[in-house]
């Protein structure tokens, strides 16, 4: 199967100014990972552009579903503010969307876990990367589709990023549906953790299990 994308849709996610994500970032280059295939289409995480993402991204974000969990509601300038915090960074944080057979459909956000306050919360090891996860349409939400791109996005970490040895998640101990999908997802459960925000669940996939879980 070729699973690279079409040229309309490479001219489409590669014009514009060049951003951290780009080059000498601090994860390893995410826009040159390329696309994986999955058992529900082919998927590719694309870095985000503010000029071109940011009216799509920002309407997810004011989904209900979403906003309680995100809380970044509101007008465009307020995921704006967000996008640019990261993109404008030093690279330790890289937001991108997903697209699924070409079509944009999920917000990822990979960071370094442990460059990031969240590591005063957990015993961080070195290159520990970060995942956070929205599905953007109500239809794919509910039916195994999170599972399949978290599984899939902990994959091309561990294939693009050989210092790391494990991927890290924090969602909300509320938010159920996202905890349950890590875990179908070849996370384990590690530990409830206290943040400034929110009380987690602090799941992790370990490399050493990467093809068992």
């Amino acid at each position: 199967m070729d699973l690279r994308l079409p040229d309309e849709l490479v001219a489409l996610f590669s014009v514009g100014e060049p951003t951290a994500t780009t080059d000498g970032d601090l994860l390893d280059s995410v826009a040159t990972w390329g696309p994986a295939t999955t058992p529900i289409g082919t998927f590719q995480l694309v870095p985000v552009r503010i000029e071109r993402d940011l009216a799509l991204i920002s309407r997810w974000m004011n989904d209900p579903a979403v906003a309680a969990f995100w809380e970044l509601s509101g007008p465009e300038t307020v995921t704006a503010g967000h996008l640019r915090a990261q993109l404008e960074g030093d690279g330790r944080s890289v937001p991108c969307l997903g697209l699924l057979d070409t079509t944009p459909m999920s917000y990822f956000e990979l960071y370094r876990a442990d460059l990031d306050p969240l590591a005063r919360h957990y015993p961080a090891r070195p290159h520990d990367t970060g995942v956070h996860l929205l599905i953007g349409s109500v239809a794919d939400r509910g039916r195994g589709v999170g599972t399949a791109l978290l599984r899939a996005v902990a994959d091309l970490v561990l294939g693009h990023r050989p210092r790391c040895t494990r991927v890290i998640a924090e969602p909300d101990l509320r938010n159920t549906p996202s905890v349950s999908a890590f875990l179908s997802a070849g996370f384990r459960f590690s530990a409830e953790v206290d943040l400034p925000d929110k009380r987690a669940a602090l799941m992790v996939r370990d490399r050493a299990l990467r093809h068992v879980l």
